[in-house]
């Protein structure tokens, strides 16, 4: 039986870091949210029908690819008035956009409708004008293509047994009906490649990883961000190497249930408190070095920029601004059993986002 609590103000009078381990609803019939917090899997069982404001409904797979010099970001997004497939291709230490493909598409409320979960086998084929978008998820392997005209790029990436990510709930006080719900899925080793006429860009396992950012949310009009995330190793004190991921994110909605701040090790979730950033980088800090610690003490790492991946779409109405900040991070971690990993020279990032829309 669906339960609810009784307000708001309970949110506050629970504990931070709310774990969140059985399968649960995410909305009520009516469309209010019925849990928050955060899960090593995806278990908050979404019904898009139950949105209240099927306007206000966005959902995205997000897929980031980077061996810390070619950065390939591939994505479908359905924001209800419309949507786009996209695949653009960046070359970090050149500062520079390579290729831009992007394919939009009007009237997404019942079109494009991508799965209810990221984390559990699942395919994906769509077609947008002349563009295709296609994901094959299985247990162990996920797999990626894009095309549109004479661009074209195709990504396989590895999904490590036992591989736990962040899914977290995150409520907007006063807006029961408002939520953001997003799954970031780290370490995933990627190989392929980048092509359109006279350009191709291969990527290896042995140096690439992929990220997903899968969300499903329902927010106010104004939302301001950062997410910071990586993949890599970091060495324990004994000089072995592990394999390492961190996500970090905060400055949206009601963090009083979870975080989404979290580190993973050899494939398994460490949770740690929130994170921020020691000095605000807005509005020409953002190439200095950004030094970042979480409440708990457990996350000190800096970030040394080489490149602001900066896009500011403004029409009016609509406004994405995003400061998206590549760099080499240093410093050290401390999982829940007190291990301490040292992290040198990790490519990772971190971006400052405001958006109206």
């Amino acid at each position: 039986m669906e339960k609810t609590y009784s307000g708001w103000q309970d949110w506050k009078e629970k504990s931070r870091q709310i774990e969140v381990k059985e399968e649960t609803p995410l909305l009520a019939p009516d469309g209010t949210l019925l849990t928050a917090g955060w899960a090593r899997k995806n278990v908050f069982q979404y019904d898009r029908s139950r949105v209240r404001h099927p306007l206000r409904r966005k959902e995205w797979d997000f897929y980031q690819i980077s061996d810390g010099h070619f950065m390939a970001q591939i994505s479908f997004a359905n924001i209800s008035l419309g949507g786009y497939a996209l695949a653009v291709l960046v070359d970090l230490r050149e500062g520079k956009t390579l290729i831009s493909s992007m394919a939009p598409f009007l009237g997404g409320k019942d079109r494009y409708v991508l799965p209810a979960r990221g984390d559990v086998p699942n395919d994906v084929c769509f077609r947008v004008g002349k563009a295709l978008f296609e994901v094959h998820t299985g247990l162990e392997r996920r797999s990626i293509r894009f095309e549109n005209g004479d661009v074209h790029c195709e990504f396989d990436m590895e999904i490590p047994a036992g591989l736990e990510n962040i899914t977290t709930v995150l409520p907007f006080e006063g807006c029961p009906d408002r939520y953001f719900m997003t799954t970031k899925q780290n370490c995933m080793p990627c190989s392929g490649s980048f092509s359109a006429p006279d350009l191709r860009v291969d990527f290896s396992k042995e140096n690439c990883f992929c990220i997903l950012d899968w969300g499903r949310v329902c927010t106010p009009y104004s939302l301001v961000w950062y997410w910071g995330n990586g993949s890599g190793k970091a060495m324990d004190a004994e000089g072995k190497e592990h394999l390492f991921g961190f996500e970090i994110t905060w400055g949206i909605g009601d963090e009083s249930a979870a975080t989404e701040t979290c580190l993973f090790v050899d494939g398994k979730a460490h949770k740690i408190g929130a994170v921020d950033v020691e000095s605000f980088p807005k509005p020409d800090r953002y190439m200095q070095p950004w030094r970042f610690l979480s409440d708990d003490g457990r996350f000190r790492l800096t970030m040394t920029p080489f490149y602001d991946h900066h896009s500011d779409l403004d029409i009016k109405v609509m406004r994405m601004n995003s400061h998206q900040v590549h760099g080499l991070w240093n410093g050290s971690v401390t999982l829940e059993d007190g291990t301490v990993l040292t992290v040198h020279d990790l490519y990772a990032f971190c971006e400052y986002v405001e958006n109206r829309w």
